[in-house]
């Protein structure tokens, strides 16, 4: 028996941006559906708060997929050749639980959270939105960038970054593939006007004022993952329809909607659905062109393990990756 071995350059080949957007529309429309086993996230916290050991298991049906991610999250890892979040996800064979395959987690990471806030944002978001705002300018951004791309036609698109090096840094990169990237000097100034919003941060509290959201614009919340984290303020959540990937989720680990409905905000009910009820029909989107849209993204284990099953049958066919002999039946 062998077992596929994919780091992170084979991850990228393997998994090109306009083919993890439909994965993750099929996987979390199957979510939505009720076809999968998927318990809440656990996390081994380092003695001194500065890291974490994130746990996510699951079963997708369709496609059929059994595994589990294993991830670190080291935020002292920003601004040194680490990335934030490292791990991997393993793949295990449905009928004999066998070991299929081993990949890099911080790519299967970066790409299936940008390609299911493709699949949220053309869902939900106004046909014509084309003015894109990125509020932070790591990894997340640039993958957010590559999948909006897949689903609208951006006519502009604004960078704010705590650093603004770091924003500099990132509009030089991307220059040259479509779209003049600006760096904004505030916040603000990326979002006033846009009609689409991605958060991409790391920050624990609001980088992202309500007041600033023109009617119709549809947000992208990526970065705050946690209950005592969160990126939107309580007044872009209230005016908002609001959306996730998974409602369990959201209701355990989302500061973005926990912390204002803690404080009286709103009621649970201000959480419409997830957007594989809107994809399946189940569940209203956007309504009127005024709308504001947020979509909460946790990211939960059946987006990787779509991602890892559509890298296995990829590199079969292909005959990439590393196979190495694991023992057992030939």
């Amino acid at each position: 028996m062998k077992v596929l071995f994919v780091n992170e350059a084979g991850v990228r080949s393997l998994l090109p941006m306009d083919a993890c957007v439909p994965l993750m529309r099929e996987a979390l429309t199957t979510l939505s559906r009720g076809d999968v086993v998927l318990p809440l996230r656990s996390m081994v916290r380092l003695p001194d708060r500065s890291g974490i050991l994130g746990l996510m298991p699951g079963y997708l049906g369709e496609p059929q997929s059994f595994g589990l991610k294993v991830v670190t999250v080291m935020p002292g890892n920003h601004g040194t050749p680490y990335d934030s979040h490292q791990g991997v996800v393993m793949l295990f064979g449905v009928t004999h639980g066998e070991p299929l395959a081993i990949v890099d987690a911080t790519a299967i990471t970066a790409i299936r959270t940008a390609a299911a806030s493709a699949a949220a944002t053309d869902v939900l978001a106004r046909a014509d939105a084309g003015d894109l705002a990125l509020i932070g300018s790591g990894a997340q951004a640039r993958a957010h960038l590559a999948a909006l791309r897949t689903v609208r036609t951006l006519r502009r698109v604004r960078v704010w970054s705590r650093s603004r090096a770091n924003a500099e840094r990132f509009a030089r990169d991307e220059a040259g593939k479509g779209v003049a990237i600006e760096v904004a000097a505030t916040g603000e100034d990326a979002v006033r006007g846009a009609d689409l919003v991605c958060t991409v941060t790391a920050s624990k509290d609001p980088v992202l004022c309500g007041e600033w959201l023109s009617p119709g614009a549809h947000v992208n919340a990526v970065g705050a993952c946690f209950a005592a984290s969160r990126e939107l303020d309580a007044e872009a959540v209230r005016r908002a329809r609001f959306y996730t990937d998974s409602r369990a989720s959201c209701l355990h680990e989302a500061g973005d909607f926990l912390i204002p409905r803690d404080q009286g905000a709103f009621p649970d009910g201000h959480l419409l659905g997830e957007v594989g009820e809107v994809l399946l029909g189940k569940v209203p989107g956007r309504v009127s062109p005024g709308d504001i849209t947020v979509y909460e993204s946790l990211g939960v284990a059946i987006e990787d393990l779509a991602a890892a099953h559509a890298i296995h049958r990829r590199a079969i066919e292909t005959g990439a990756g590393t196979w190495l002999d694991w023992g057992g039946p030939a």
